[in-house]
């Protein structure tokens, strides 16, 4: 018998709240089957599972905040024998038993009506309008409080200040870099990098292709970063228990701002393996799903490098701080033209500068360098990535 736990969402994630179950007891799961919802300070997270079989027991009810670690469910391998229903040593009765009789009908009802039921998408515009839930009712099935009704009550209600739910967020960003400034002995590294080649061939490769499939810089700059972390595998894993523990894929989080205040860093899994059309589809894909909330566990959890690119924002120049439990963190800027030697001649060039900031406990500068100057490289050969 399996356990399924709440899962470490990130290493400032302490605590999550169960807000949506998507299996019952008797459900056949698979494995990356997205099985719960988890609200943590990130905002809505969707929780996939790693373990096939039957779900056996539901531990955890909806609206329950359980710290990471805690068993949610238990899952039975198909074909394992199913055992007599029991009670948890903690003195936890689990929620999966049927009642056996009208009564315990009655009195399981009575307690599921203290529980506030609320959608994930119900939970989030609240937020942003500043609309108590706990003052509702809801009109959804079993009294659950809709999209619906939230957006009613935030026309009825007198105006008031939003709450702000990034606080939160803040909060946990801040204790992360607070921990990686103090934990981390961060050394800096940065260089000019000539994207005349990257951008004709862009521009060419573009004329060919229609509207909704052209590529951004964006996908060429991610793309030449995975390849180059090929031979610059110091740069990609994680520091923990005092040892460096590569990463088992090269799956870069490219950073991203969420319309309400506050930064994501999802992961693009294996994009040293993709193809240029590939990597446009996932950030564009993971930009859309995290400003709707819909982002998956394993995409916030398997990050093994960030990628920050503030370069559309206007900034030339970014050193960013290391998401602990990562080594490294590569910051892009924007292209800008600029004079520039080339064959003896000042011509104007569009540079952008590349930045990295690692962890002198698995690498050094040297080594970081050489990262850099082959990121440079790729980019000189745009049609071979």
């Amino acid at each position: 018998m399996a356990e399924f736990r709440m899962p470490s969402l990130g290493s400032d994630m302490e605590a999550g709240t169960l807000i949506e179950w998507r299996i019952k007891p008797g459900d056949s799961v698979r494995r990356g089957d997205v099985v719960a919802v988890v609200e943590t300070r990130k905002g809505a997270i969707e929780v996939e599972i790693f373990t096939t079989g039957v779900v056996e027991e539901i531990l955890v009810p909806v609206g329950e905040q359980v710290p990471v670690g805690t068993p949610l469910a238990t899952i039975r391998a198909e074909g394992e024998e199913q055992p007599p229903p029991s009670v948890e040593a903690t003195g936890r009765a689990t929620v999966s038993a049927p009642p056996t009789s009208p009564a315990a009908t009655t009195a399981r009802a009575a307690a599921g009506a203290t529980r506030l039921r609320v959608s994930p998408a119900a939970r989030k515009r609240a937020a942003e309008l500043g609309v108590d839930l706990g003052r509702l009712a809801g009109s959804g099935a079993a009294g659950a409080i809709t999209l619906d009704d939230v957006e009613k009550a935030a026309v009825a209600r007198p105006p008031t200040r939003p709450a702000y739910r990034a606080a939160g967020m803040r909060q946990a960003i801040a204790a992360a870099m607070a921990r990686s400034k103090r934990e981390i002995p961060h050394y800096y590294l940065g260089t000019f990098i000539d994207m005349r080649r990257a951008l004709d061939w862009l521009r060419s490769e573009n004329e060919r292709r229609p509207v909704p499939v052209r590529l951004l810089p964006g996908a060429l700059l991610f793309k030449a970063m995975a390849l180059a972390l090929r031979q610059a595998p110091e740069l990609n894993g994680f520091w923990v228990d005092g040892e460096f523990k590569p990463g088992a894929g090269i799956h870069p989080g490219s950073a991203i701002v969420l319309r309400g205040g506050g930064l994501v860093a999802p992961a693009v899994h294996d994009a040293d393996s993709k193809s240029l059309d590939e990597v446009m589809a996932a950030l564009r894909d993971l930009v859309q799903r995290a400003r709707a909330g819909a982002l998956r566990s394993s995409e916030m959890s398997d990050a093994t490098i960030t990628v920050t690119s503030l370069g559309e924002q206007g900034v030339e120049t970014v050193f960013g701080v290391i998401y602990p439990p990562q080594v490294a963190l590569v910051g892009l800027g924007r292209i800008v033209e600029r004079p520039w030697v080339v064959d003896g001649q000042v011509v104007a060039r569009p540079l952008m500068q590349a930045t990295l900031s690692a962890d002198h406990w698995v690498s050094d500068g040297h080594r970081g360098a050489q990262f850099l100057a082959l990121l440079d490289r790729l980019l000189q050969e745009p049609e071979r990535l």
